[in-house]
């Protein structure tokens, strides 16, 4: 992305763009932003969707840049059927602190927002408030930080408002560590980051910064809000799902890296009343509360009721480790294969099971 220093103001067939600017002009009074455009537009074959993005300076609660895309929501004219929302129906923002002596904002993090802004336009899955995502590595690359996951809160700046194209939300990006994100699984994105607020005013990603689960009292806090209420977590995305037939029971395939995550959420989302689905590219397994221990087809997939003895059974039987777990007492048997982890050029970097 090239800055430009032309007026982003708008004009004629913007009105999109216009109410993007007229959200910030109360924030920032009198500030000419850093406005970066893209070089070539993404409909004549370029590589970044949002045709642009602009930086401001804060000065409170601390010295950060104010980063606000231009891209997700309809720009100019109205051209989709959906008269509610404008375009996707939101646009990212990012706060990032600024170091000691800076005075242009990194690029990096411009980089990252066309880099969600790729995965949205490609697929069509859209973000919203409480989403959450794995960075697969530091948020900034090159970089030692210990945040490596991504959350999307509304900005608590920019509420939503009706535009001229519909309506338009702003969601802020927020890194998180390791820790917090873990957190954020057992419990909700909403509950530890209104948590961590006092610590994180206004959700500024501070790559300096150590996670704020290494305070016993708030790691507490959050363990408890966790009990309490249950996990959010709904759905949980994973690379090797499959079953078979066998004999007259099921076998549940699952690989080592995720049988983890599996066990953890389990008691927090059944014992609540809820489900816990697992999906892969192709499969969609669901575990749901019940009076009786049973796995069946369904439309979708297949689908394991588990009552409480049945889930305590399923927790103490199986392991993250290669094997083969029989589940007593409901003809299923959870198969274990290991891991494979790849980095960037599909190299084999760690094998888990």
């Amino acid at each position: 992305m090239d800055e430009q220093n032309t007026d982003t103001s708008g004009g004629d067939g913007t009105p999109g763009w216009d109410a993007i600017n007229a959200a910030l002009a109360p924030l920032y009074p009198g500030q000419e932003p850093r406005h970066f455009g893209t070089a070539l537009p993404y409909t004549l074959g370029g590589r970044d969707p949002l045709d642009g993005i602009s930086v401001y300076r804060a000065e409170l609660p601390r010295p950060h840049w104010h980063y606000v895309t231009y891209g997700f929501s309809e720009l100019y004219d109205k051209q989709s059927d959906d008269a509610d929302s404008s375009g996707f129906g939101f646009e990212l923002t990012f706060r990032l602190a600024v170091e000691d002596g800076e005075d242009t904002p990194p690029v990096w993090p411009m980089n990252l927002l066309q880099n969600l802004a790729r995965y949205v336009f490609a697929s069509g899955n859209v973000f919203e408030a409480g989403h959450h995502m794995n960075a697969n590595g530091p948020i900034a690359l090159d970089t030692d930080t210990c945040l490596r996951h991504l959350a999307f809160m509304p900005d608590p700046q920019l509420p939503a408002r009706a535009t001229a194209n519909g309506q338009l939300a702003f969601l802020q990006v927020i890194g998180v560590s390791d820790a917090e994100m873990a957190a954020i699984k057992r419990w909700s994105t909403d509950g530890v980051l209104q948590a961590l607020a006092p610590r994180m005013p206004l959700w500024i990603t501070d790559l300096h910064r150590a996670s704020l689960l290494d305070d016993p009292a708030l790691a507490l806090l959050l363990q408890q809000g966790s009990e309490r209420e249950g996990s959010s977590t709904a759905v949980l995305f994973v690379e090797t799902l499959g079953w078979r037939e066998e004999g007259e029971g099921v076998v549940l395939v699952l690989g080592a890296g995720q049988v983890p995550n599996v066990l953890e959420l389990l008691p927090l989302r059944l014992q609540h009343g809820h489900p816990l689905t697992i999906v892969s590219r192709e499969r969609e397994w669901e575990f749901v509360p019940g009076a009786e221990d049973a796995v069946r087809a369904v439309a979708d997939g297949m689908r394991c009721t588990l009552s409480a003895r049945g889930l305590a059974t399923l927790q103490q039987q199986v392991r993250a480790e290669r094997g083969r777990y029989p589940v007593p007492g409901m003809g299923l048997v959870v198969e274990v294969v290991p891991t494979t982890l790849r980095d960037a050029q599909d190299n084999v970097v760690r094998e888990i099971g």
